[in-house]
């Protein structure tokens, strides 16, 4: 996961709205959202190569969201998967708070990475690569890519006032709307690049919110909305390496009832 938005409290049908977009080698296995045969509770993709989800929500309504932090030559290969972070957090029975805690006591063993970790009562932002390593997040409109919470990078930031600007004029949303903002093509000015060590080829590719090559680019768009009982409707869009789509589904999760419900067709208005 490499891009994504959260909103808490700027919308008032929506008080909690996520998108995100999921970038990665196209030749990576993973699956895209479903529920877990082995874990029902559980809800999203998953990564066939080293284990675990960059994206998931369960059926308590807990949500777990994984960015990778840019460090080029920093890479442990011997690292565990950063993918359990959220997999672990969905499997268990530990609100925000207290797997955050427990987190903080091996962090340190993981590869660079950035954590939301969410449930009805918290929204928090855990990172291995700044102290101190985890926050409580208000009310308001964040954005998280590759590197920590809120860095302004040119993607981010368009990005973030686009969302910004949709919530604050739309009574209704449309997932059509939100996934149009998410394939957004347009690469930065080479003068507002970032800096983290890659070419200024590899920067300039990785600038634009939605990335299209052969090799890597962005594998599927996530719309996460909750409504103010708890009622989550949670949208996956995939995407091949030309960036075609390869199917959309939904589903609609209600903590009360502890259930997670396919929508057949999926519908593009709330």
């Amino acid at each position: 996961m490499c891009l994504a938005i959260l909103a808490r409290h700027a919308h008032p049908r929506w008080p909690l709205v996520i998108v995100a977009n999921r970038d990665e080698f196209h030749e990576r296995p993973a699956r895209a959202a479903h529920i877990w045969s082995d874990a029902p509770q559980l809800l999203g993709g998953r990564d066939l190569q080293a284990g675990g989800t960059w994206l998931g929500m369960n059926r308590d309504g807990r949500i777990g969201l994984l960015t990778n932090y840019r460090e080029p030559g920093k890479m442990d290969p011997k690292a565990p998967s950063r993918g359990a972070l959220v997999e672990n957090y969905l499997k268990s029975d530990d609100d925000a708070r207290t797997y955050a805690s427990m987190l903080e006591q091996n962090a340190a063993h993981y590869n660079g990475f950035n954590l939301l970790l969410i449930d009805p009562a918290h929204t928090l932002y855990f990172t291995n690569r700044q102290q101190p390593d985890c926050a409580e997040l208000k009310d308001g409109v964040y954005g998280l890519s590759n590197a920590t919470l809120d860095t302004p990078w040119p993607k981010l930031l368009r990005t973030q006032q686009a969302i910004i600007h949709y919530l604050s004029e739309s009574a209704e949303l449309r997932a059509e709307d939100l996934f149009r903002i998410f394939r957004d093509t347009q690469p930065a000015p080479d003068a507002d690049l970032p800096h983290t060590g890659l070419s200024p080829e590899r920067e300039r590719l990785l600038s634009s919110p939605f990335i299209l090559s052969q090799d890597y680019g962005t594998r599927c768009t996530t719309l996460i909305l909750q409504d103010q009982h708890g009622i989550t409707e949670f949208y996956e869009r995939s995407f091949d390496s030309q960036g075609d789509v390869l199917a959309t589904h939904q589903w609609t999760i209600q903590p009360s009832h502890r259930s997670i419900e396919q929508a057949l067709s999926p519908r593009h208005y709330y």
